[in-house]
């Protein structure tokens, strides 16, 4: 923070204290000037007694105590502003460092490197530079983005052609879109999304159809996770690892805790396998082809929690009281498995969101917390503070607005049914790849809920002058708080959830929201009213 300009003021005297005569600094006088004017505005109304019979003179000393409250909060607004810029030109320049070193290390010669404004100077996540395949007849330059221009299109016509002149108002110029995927430059994610053809833009390539999965081998083991506390769960559980097992030949993994469960009952239950230590969970997507689930909605967030990297394909069974990802029912649960087990199957790609969670406080960037993937939401709120959250939002290093309510839910489109849902968002299909920008009791009417882009980066930020702190949980669990200066970044993860569709990905999607929810339950109007003549 540079400091006041206290040198360069002087006070006019004592009848014209609250006058400030020192020079300004940005428009403004110095916070040290101010907080002089006020003490000599207190040293006049101690100077002055009051006559209790002079109501002039009584409205004169409130009207000088309310311009010393305005000029104390004013010099306090200043040196936290000052405070704040100060920290932030730190922060740029130390980014701004780093980004030169990056690019003295990365750029190569003879390559067409994207030029993007990808690097956020705030939370010191660094993302690689894409690099756009060019086509062999494609033009040296490349334009921002992966845009880049082809050789210009002939109509087959010769130069010579009497009509030349006409014809070359006719041309057109041929280039090509190439689409990219964050943190890969692998051959299989730079692939064209969008066709041209003699300049004419479509789409037919783009949009993807219902997912279907076919084993190319026969699985091998499956893992099962099961509802805790419910007795009718444990009892089927204990059925389905003995089918699986007699019947399909099949290893089996299971918690520490049910393993106990299921060996308490009956010790035939000892192949069944499970893990010690908890570094052993980071391998079960190496070890399990299949993943079935006993239980709700929950469990599904259970399973999907325990993979921070790939996994595996989940088969949901209904055992909750909602049903917005499991569609199977338990009463033929031997027919279902030996479909899916045989395939092919549809599957629902369910995406997942990467918190990271940024402290002030951090010295560099290996002192930032571990990523969190969560498959529903991330919620910033207010905790059990009385006052509305105080959050800057950023997309992509672009200002979307400064959030005051009760909080923000950042959900993924399968969490559409969730908590965004109670807070007035929209219901969305689970395949539709975005990010749900959801308020939560905004104090303005017009502040209406947002879908992003699947490839934008989020950042919420708790700003210095906020009056308490926040707190954040994802999926309803891990609960942190967020001070003043930490920030919340947020993107799409890399890997998602599959899970197994009863029908297809829409089918199960409307049937849950016409069963669970009830959606656009009503009796059907009358046939025999009036009608039109």
């Amino acid at each position: 923070m540079a400091p006041s300009k206290a040198d360069s003021s002087a006070s006019c005297g004592d009848g014209d204290a609250i006058v400030s005569c020192s020079k300004t600094e940005n428009g403004f006088s110095s916070s040290l000037s101010l907080c002089h004017s006020e003490k000599a505005v207190e040293e006049l109304l101690q100077q002055t007694p009051l006559q209790g019979t002079d109501d002039h003179l009584v409205e004169f000393s409130e009207a000088l105590r309310t311009v010393a409250k305005a000029l104390r909060r004013a010099a306090e607004g200043k040196a936290s502003a000052q405070a704040e810029a100060a920290e932030w030109k730190r922060r740029y320049e130390l980014e701004r460092s780093r980004n030169l070193q990056l690019e003295h290390k990365e750029k190569l010669p003879g390559e067409c490197i994207g030029n993007l404004d990808g690097h956020r100077a705030e939370n010191s996540v660094k993302e690689p530079v894409p690099q756009i395949e060019q086509n062999e007849h494609s033009e040296k330059d490349c334009m921002k983005h992966g845009i880049c221009s082809h050789e210009v299109l002939h109509d087959g016509e010769s130069d010579s052609s009497p009509n030349m002149a006409n014809k070359n108002m006719m041309k057109k110029a041929s280039f090509k879109l190439s689409w990219w995927c964050k943190g890969a430059n692998e051959d299989q994610h730079n692939h064209d999304i969008v066709s041209f053809e003699r300049g004419n833009i479509t789409t037919a390539e783009r949009s993807s159809k219902q997912i279907s999965l076919k084993w190319e081998s026969d699985p091998q083991t499956v893992l099962i996770l099961k509802k805790p506390n419910s007795v009718s769960v444990r009892i089927l559980c204990a059925e389905m690892v003995r089918w699986l097992k007699e019947h399909k030949k099949l290893n089996i993994y299971v918690e520490p805790q049910v393993k106990a469960e299921l060996l308490t009952e009956s010790s035939i239950f000892n192949f069944v396998q499970t893990w010690n230590e908890e570094r052993e969970v980071l391998l079960l997507h190496t070890k399990v082809d299949l993943v079935i689930t006993l239980g709700g909605d929950g469990t599904v967030l259970w399973a999907a929690s325990m993979f921070k990297g790939p996994v595996p394909p989940i088969v949901p069974f209904s055992l909750g009281s909602l049903g917005f990802m499991t569609p199977f029912h338990t009463e033929p649960y031997r027919e279902c498995l030996d479909t899916i087990l045989r395939g092919p199957i549809s599957i629902t790609l369910r995406h997942r969101l990467q918190c990271i969670v940024i402290r002030d406080a951090a010295k560099n960037e290996y002192e930032t917390e571990e990523p969190i993937l969560v498959l529903n939401e991330v919620t910033i709120d207010r905790g059990i503070s009385s006052y509305l959250t105080n959050l800057e939002c950023f997309c992509d290093n672009s200002f979307v607005t400064c959030v005051q309510g009760d909080g923000l839910i950042l959900s993924t489109t399968s969490g559409s049914t969730a908590y965004s849902l109670a807070a007035g968002g929209s219901m969305v299909h689970p395949e539709v790849p975005g990010i749900l920008f959801t308020p939560i009791c905004p104090h303005s009417l017009s502040f209406r809920p947002l879908i992003l882009p699947e490839h934008v980066t989020v950042r919420v930020q708790v700003p210095f002058n906020s009056r308490s702190s926040a707190w954040v949980s994802f999926d309803g669990k891990d609960r942190k708080q967020l001070a003043a200066g930490d920030a919340l970044v947020c993107s799409m993860a890399p890997w998602p959830v599959p899970t197994a569709c009863q029908v297809d990905s829409t089918n199960d999607f409307l049937r849950s929201i016409q069963d669970g929810l009830h959606w656009n339950l009503r009796k059907t109007q009358s046939s025999d009213g009036p009608r039109d003549s």
